[in-house]
């Protein structure tokens, strides 16, 4: 038996085109469903907001995306989560971090830490927080 976490991220009226960045960035497909497509409108203004969106590529990332509604309350927050993308290529992880740091704002710069040969935190252009790095095995 396994299980999967996708990270799941919400947005007010920017969720396809965050979904767009990231694609972008990571690769995959981009699959975005509105509410009004799916017959859920309850506000007239949440008609194109994405009920329901994610970004699934072959390298295996996958994000998961939708717009909060009209009726519900929203605030982006300070911090409240951490995206973390761990690979075991630092050419790879350091290509999603050029694309992420694009209009990002950065707090760690990409580079060797205590605890991996490479390591960095950006703040993406939609207020998302990303921590990248390369995975060395656990001794143990």
């Amino acid at each position: 038996m396994s299980v999967t976490t996708t990270v799941h991220l919400n947005f007010r009226d920017e969720a396809r085109e965050a979904l767009e960045f990231y694609r972008s960035v990571f690769g995959g497909q981009v699959v975005a469903v509105t509410c009004g497509q799916a017959q859920a409108v309850e506000h007239p203004a949440d008609t194109d907001r994405i009920l329901w969106g994610e970004v699934r590529a072959e390298n295996g990332f996958h994000v998961m995306a939708y717009d909060v509604r009209e009726n519900q309350t929203y605030d982006a927050g300070d911090r409240p989560f951490f995206v973390s993308v761990r690979g075991e290529d630092a050419e790879e992880i350091t290509g999603y971090w050029k694309g992420l740091s694009e209009g990002a704002t950065i707090m760690t710069d990409l580079g060797p830490s205590g605890w991996a040969p490479l390591y960095g935190m950006v703040k993406d252009r939609y207020g998302v927080i990303w921590t990248l790095d390369v995975a060395v095995p656990y001794a143990g």
